[in-house]
């Protein structure tokens, strides 16, 4: 039996070709993905198999009286039908221990499209016509749908036991009202951020085979295997080693993989029926099956002298979490420390609250509490700047941080951070010339017709984002890896065998170059990412290149080493460094060749890497070193509006992004142009949108996300300022683009409508058309 329609597994790929650090060599998955043969986890197959399908709830908020599981049974090729009753173990399970998500609902349900009951049948649709046959009878709750109402009242807004606020930061910084005397100007606004789906195109899916020991092996797409194995085990009533997880193809993630979805239903039904359990979600019950981004309502209030210089900050941000915790903790941190952007401000008050509510689950996406800041921060320095009469990117290049600065935890930035020379660098690069109205494709509306040039303003904006990269508020953030170095058919050859999950972002590439350059060869091989090997933490949080990077240059060194001793040991007492298939001497003189010194030996090592500690936030003054490092990215937009049907048409978006070090040039100009399109989305198009806890566009069809004709040409500036602390002195660089593009678009929407003699007003995104009409 196997696992897979592939010839290779998912993940087991020979890193073609040349190419080390700072090159661009190609994706050893690439051509297979092109080509359509990668096999991802929908892909997989095994003889036997049983389909498995998860019974949802229609009500945002309900208690369940009765189930009847009887006519389910009764349907011929059902296998198996379980509730909460056949959970083996621990019935609930959730990220950073906090244990509050039922595997399958109790006693109440507490959002639209919580599981409640699992079905195992021989075919797909024999399992949802099973599904559609359960009965189950109701009293229907209101939901309670207001995150600000938790806030003011938490006691009587309670979704779950623990309270109605999952969070509160302050952060505090000399005296505002001290700082109010000081001002010339003061502004304020309120922003609202709708909740934006990462739309990865792989639906959740995977397949979980029982084994002969009484364990199970899963083939899973997820984001980190290990923290899965820590919510598995407890709830399956497994140990550790009677799990085995293997990464299947991943098809996206952006943070939506990070929470369980199928894992532990396919787990319970293997372990009922004693068969291999296959579950893939369709692209409506991806939206029910996964977290989304936090709304958000933002408070802000600025004030400043006539010069331009802040004075003080105000600001409260309120996170609607939906029923369960999820990553909530975590990104209120990070939206309270990130709330005021890479500015310097001398008094402020933040206070961020993350709430839950009945309203659908949020929890880790490309950003994370970052850009809901972002876009507040940003519309309020254009305030700022229309207030004093000044050009906005000089506002912002006023109050910039450098290295040194102090960010509004009292964090002070220990690398190179030019972000008054990156806005500098921003303004002076070409404006795009006037797109050929006679082509239909470059005006807002495109191929619709809508316009022909009538009412058609061009605007132009800027962005300003500051990301933290790494895990942060002093968690032991470490990566593992063994790299393995032997002869095979006459030539050296690296094994890279770590836990760290590729989902769609390059990683294994990183990983393959890394190993050239350290070991010195040109054959490298990476292992399927599985748990046989140490922890790797998760793709995200832009860290798996500075810490699974960090592990596996570790690793290659400590194998470098060794293959020196035994050169020296072998009387090549000068040997130094290995390069192009040699051992050679400080002087780069060829010593003798790695094949001869390693013979039919196998040098392997297995090293963990960790970032220098961080520490948590104050529980009252928010002041810590809560992160690892910062990583600055910024953009400029130019939009044309069609201001009378509210249309618009993004026709530039360049950026200025700050890496340390470019590992690989292709991959990360891929990184910043996605991520730049990702906020794209979120600032004119993308959001699921709810009525009373019901989520209404579950669909491709209406959930609207950036094509390839929505995409606008990209001019980046990539700066190298090393970070002394990090590997190669690399800065994380996949989710700062998306922080700074939304405002940026937003910003130049704003200049256009206020260039046609409106308002623009703009506090909300997605921008809607009828908010462009209406403010234009």
């Amino acid at each position: 039996m196997t696992a897979t329609r592939s010839t290779r597994f998912p993940g087991e790929v020979v890193a073609p070709g040349k190419g080390g650090v700072g090159e661009s060599p190609l994706r050893p998955d690439g051509t297979l993905k092109v080509k359509g043969e990668f096999a991802y986890s929908s892909d997989l197959w095994m003889d036997g198999m049983l389909w498995g399908t998860t019974l949802r709830s229609p009500y945002p908020r309900a208690r369940i009286l009765s189930i009847n599981i009887a006519p389910a049974l009764a349907i011929s090729g059902v296998h198996a039908v379980l509730t909460h009753e056949e959970v083996p173990g621990r019935k609930v399970y959730g990220l950073d221990h906090t244990w509050d998500q039922p595997v399958l609902a109790i006693d109440e349900v507490r959002h639209q499209g919580e599981p409640i009951a699992l079905v195992a049948a021989d075919h797909p649709e024999i399992a949802r016509r099973a599904m559609a046959a359960i009965e189950i009878e109701w009293e229907v709750l209101e939901p309670i749908t207001d995150p600000v109402a938790v806030v003011d009242d938490p006691d009587n807004h309670r979704v779950q036991e623990r309270g109605g606020i999952a969070r509160h930061q302050p952060v505090r910084v000399g005296d505002i009202e001290v700082g109010r005397a000081l001002s010339d100007v003061v502004v304020s606004g309120k922003y609202d951020v709708g909740i934006q789906d990462q739309a990865f195109l792989g639906p959740e899916s995977g397949l979980v085979v029982p084994a002969e020991d009484g364990g199970l092996d899963f083939y899973v797409a997820t984001q980190w295997m290990h923290n899965d194995l820590s919510q598995i085990g407890p709830c399956l009533k497994l140990p550790d080693d009677k799990i085995r997880m293997t990464l299947a193809g991943v098809g996206g993630a952006f943070g939506g993989r990070e929470d369980l979805s199928m894992q532990i239903h396919a787990g319970m039904l293997a372990m009922y029926t004693g068969k291999p359990i296959k579950m893939v979600y369709n692209r409506e019950e991806s939206f029910f099956g996964h977290v989304h981004r936090h709304p958000a309502q933002m408070w802000y209030e600025y004030g400043a002298t006539r010069e331009g210089k802040f004075t003080f900050a105000k600001v409260k941000i309120i996170l609607d979490g939906g029923a369960y915790t999820s990553a909530t903790l975590n990104v209120t941190g990070n939206a309270s420390s990130l709330a005021l952007g890479p500015y310097e401000v001398p008094h402020l008050e933040i206070d961020a609250y993350g709430v839950y509510t009945n309203n659908p689950p949020c929890g880790a996406m490309r950003g994370f509490g970052a850009v809901q800041a972002c876009f507040a921060h940003e519309s309020m320095m254009d305030k700022l700047a229309d207030a004093l009469g000044m050009d906005p990117v000089l506002v912002r290049q006023i109050n910039a941080v450098s290295q040194g600065s102090k960010l509004a935890t009292g964090q002070e930035l220990h690398a190179p951070t030019p972000l008054r020379e990156m806005l500098g660098q921003l303004r002076e690069m070409p404006l795009p010339e006037p797109l050929d109205a006679n082509d239909i494709r470059n005006l807002p509306g495109g191929a619709s017709q809508t316009t022909h040039g009538e009412g058609v303003v061009r605007g132009v904006g800027y962005g300003v984002g500051i990301k933290n990269i790494c895990f942060s508020e002093g968690f032991d953030d470490y990566s593992t890896a063994r790299v393995r170095l032997e002869v095979i058919a006459g030539e050296p050859v690296a094994l890279v065998h770590t836990a760290a999950a590729e989902v769609g972002q390059g990683l294994v590439t990183v990983e393959a170059q890394i190993a050239r350059t350290e070991l010195g060869i040109e054959r490298v091989t990476i292992h399927p990412a599985d748990n046989g090997v140490g922890d790797a933490g998760s793709s995200s949080a832009s860290r798996q290149t500075y810490m699974t990077g960090g592990a596996v240059k570790t690793a290659c060194e400590a194998v470098r080493a060794r293959v020196l001793d035994l050169a020296a040991a072998q009387g090549y007492q000068e040997a130094a460094n290995l390069v192009g298939g040699k051992v050679v001497s400080h002087t780069g003189e060829v010593l003798a060749a790695i094949v001869d010194v390693l013979d039919e030996g196998v040098v392997e090592e297995t090293r963990i890497y960790q970032h220098k500690p961080t520490t948590g936030m104050d529980p009252v003054t928010g002041q810590g070193n809560s992160h690892t490092q910062l990583a600055v990215c910024v953009h400029r937009a130019v939009v044309d509006v069609d201001t009378e049907l509210g249309l618009v048409k993004v026709v530039s978006l360049d950026a200025v992004q700050d890496v340390g070090k470019i590992m690989n040039r292709l991959s990360l100009e891929g990184q910043i142009h996605g991520g730049s399109v990702q906020g794209l989305g979120l600032a004119v198009m993308e959001e699921i949108q709810v009525t009373d806890g019901k989520v209404r566009n579950p669909s491709f069809t209406d959930y609207l996300i950036p094509t390839i004709l929505d995409t606008p040409t990209q001019k980046l500036e990539i700066l190298e300022n090393a970070d002394p602390h990090a590997p190669y002195g690399l800065r994380g660089a996949g989710e700062p683009p998306t922080l700074s593009s939304t405002p940026a678009v937003v910003s130049a929407i704003r200049n256009a409508c206020r260039a046609a003699g409106g308002s623009g007003d703009l506090t909300r995104v997605p921008v809607r058309p009828g908010d462009i009409i209406s403010s234009c």
